[in-house]
């Protein structure tokens, strides 16, 4: 039988503990994931045990504490704290999600924190996003139009707009590229370096399906490749993982579709 194990210096090793509770009646500890390339340390998992009374209900709340007043060595990305920008996304309790949209009280026991997985690390949760926006550019996510630029904005119908916006929301415009779901998904994991992972078709069919832009049949034959597109395997972890409750594997599948009409 096959063994696998990690590099050595891969490894996660136990990390210091600190008890930042005191005697506070509502406390909780959190595991948080610590790696920086200034050393030669194996990452760690650093514990942090807080006074819920200290800091806000979300768990990016609970992080900022323990950098501002705590260790303020620790390293993550923020920016609107309102489930808007995607900049929090990281692996908490075991799911890829928002920091800033992940309630404290949601997680039984102690709340582990990791960076976006399969992803190379910058430092402690900060993943190296450059790769999966050179794919986000590699589809060309803006509007091409062979007809002359209105005076005003190019208007839709609402029917159109409705296949980009969703009913509820929840259309493939409302991505905000947090790449939670792409770096949940098993195919990106192998074969990332050819597959596009489901954020990237998302947008990709966001674009498809404008009915302000001429460039579809363009936009397809890029898509057009063993890799590109075809490596999803539907096993739906990008749909049950986004934070923004949207859908890529039904765009991925609608790609599919307008793939084998024009075969």
């Amino acid at each position: 039988m096959a063994e696998f194990k990690l590099p050595q210096n891969s490894q996660i090793i136990e990390g210091k503990k600190v008890d930042a509770a005191g005697d506070a009646k509502r406390k909780k500890t959190f595991k948080v994931y610590r790696w920086s390339p200034d050393d030669d340390q194996n990452p760690r998992l650093d514990e942090f045990t807080i006074d819920l009374e200290k800091c806000g209900p979300m768990v990016l709340d609970a992080l900022l504490h323990i950098k501002n007043d705590i260790d303020q060595s620790l390293t993550l990305r923020r920016s609107c704290r309102e489930g808007i920008c995607g900049s929090c996304a990281m692996n908490i309790d075991g799911t890829n999600t928002l920091a800033c949209t992940k309630a404290i009280d949601d997680v039984k026991g102690d709340v582990k924190v990791t960076p976006l997985p399969h992803m190379p690390v910058v430092k402690d949760l900060v993943p190296d996003l450059n790769h999966v926006y050179a794919q986000y550019a590699s589809i060309e996510p803006w509007l091409k139009s062979d007809t002359p630029a209105p005076e005003r904005e190019r208007l839709q119908s609402a029917e159109d707009a409705t296949l980009l916006n969703g009913d509820d929301g929840r259309g493939p415009s409302g991505c905000i590229l947090c790449f939670c779901c792409s770096t949940s998904c098993p195919s990106y994991w192998w074969n990332g370096d050819k597959f596009l992972g489901p954020a990237i078709l998302l947008q990709a069919y966001r674009w498809i399906a404008d009915s302000r832009d001429d460039a579809a049949d363009e936009r397809l034959d890029k898509l057009e490749d063993p890799f590109r597109l075809y490596r999803c395997h539907t096993i739906m972890n990008c749909t049950n993982t986004c934070p923004k409750g949207l859908n890529p594997a039904k765009a991925i599948a609608e790609i599919k579709k307008l793939m084998a009409v024009r075969a």
